[in-house]
């Protein structure tokens, strides 16, 4: 594991960190699909991404979800973050939006890492910054952009994020995602296969110009 690390977060941390995220951290392998944390659950942990993608999502008290944005290698969830350290309960869920390889890390680690290294503290502190903005272009984009430029964000996002042009969720799944009707977004992928720029398949969706 200690080489993932490196490769990873070697640019993040110094030879010391690693080496004890390496000792106390666990490993842990998950399934697309997979989920890690759930609405009103404690988190005693908070993950480092070594490969695959996450989704954050806020779920309303109707079970009805908003994607707010996606983790990849290298990042980690500063909502967790804050749960940890205020030792309060998730008000997000996070969902494997690929397979997916962390390395969980024990909450009272966290803190005594913010004391203890630099590194970490500006890596937290860094992740707060990333996430807000992502934040803040998501409800940007709920506030001022039309559905069907919610939903090109939405397609090149999943693209980047699998690294691959092929997106296999379903209509109702883009739909529960952007917080809106599956009627709603298939009409607006047959209006972008229309102009050239996706081509539905019978279980999925091919991004070929966005």
């Amino acid at each position: 594991m200690i080489q993932e690390l490196k490769d990873n977060y070697g640019h993040f941390f110094e030879e010391e960190l690693l080496k004890e995220i390496n000792q106390v951290g666990t490993f842990k392998e998950v399934p697309e699909g997979f989920h890690l944390i759930k609405p009103g659950s404690y988190i005693k942990s908070m993950p480092l991404i070594i490969s695959g993608a996450i989704k954050i999502l806020r779920e309303d008290n109707d079970g009805d979800e908003l994607l707010l944005y996606f983790l990849e290698k290298g990042d980690t969830c500063a909502m967790t973050l804050s749960c940890c350290l205020g030792h309060h309960k998730s008000e997000i869920k996070a969902m494997a939006e690929t397979d997916a390889k962390l390395v969980m890390i024990p909450v009272e680690k966290m803190e005594e890492w913010t004391v203890k290294y630099k590194s970490w503290r500006n890596f937290v502190f860094d992740s707060y910054h990333k996430r807000l903005i992502e934040a803040i272009e998501t409800i940007d984009s709920i506030a001022f952009l039309k559905m069907d430029d919610r939903l090109l964000k939405y397609l090149k996002d999943k693209t980047k994020v699998k690294s691959d042009s092929i997106i296999n969720n379903t209509h109702q799944e883009i739909a529960y995602d952007l917080h809106t009707s599956r009627v709603v977004i298939s009409r607006l992928l047959k209006k972008l296969e229309n102009d050239g720029k996706v081509k539905l398949n019978r279980n999925n969706i091919e991004v070929i110009h966005i």
